[in-house]
């Protein structure tokens, strides 16, 4: 199964967009939004497809850059990892779980507050290594 997760910058990236699970896995705990590679999509307009309905955030709204990926061999899952920052001031809108804009120096690493076992933490922590790469390059 592949999938994917985004990491939503607010646009002076102090706030991460973060869902509040309400439902398993990870139930009760914040996650980056995201969802499933359709097949027949690309990894990029799966990421497009599911911000637009988790949130609201449009492609017009931000641009996504692929930064890595992940392949959970005991699990047969794979992942895929976006990051953008928003371009303007957006309204959210909900699909499933409630959404919130969280500290972006918060401790992403806590697993009594984040799910995926640390790798939120791993996630964040690279954006903050190549963050000139991400946000400042017009790719």
């Amino acid at each position: 199964m592949k999938m994917n997760v985004i990491v939503v910058y607010n646009e002076d990236e102090s706030k991460v967009l973060m869902c509040l699970r309400s439902k398993e896995p990870y139930m009760g705990l914040y996650n980056l939004v995201g969802g499933k590679i359709e097949q027949g999509e690309t990894g990029l307009e799966a990421a497009y497809r599911e911000l637009y309905e988790e949130t609201n955030i449009s492609k017009d709204d931000i641009k996504l850059v692929f930064i890595s990926d992940f392949k959970y061999f005991m699990s047969d899952k794979e992942l895929e990892v976006y990051v953008g920052k928003l371009n303007k001031d957006k309204k959210l809108v909900e699909e499933k779980h409630k959404l919130y804009w969280i500290e972006a120096n918060d401790d992403f690493f806590d697993m009594s507050r984040y799910a995926g076992e640390g790798i939120i933490g791993h996630i964040i922590e690279q954006v903050k290594i190549h963050r000139s790469k991400i946000f400042d390059n017009k790719n």
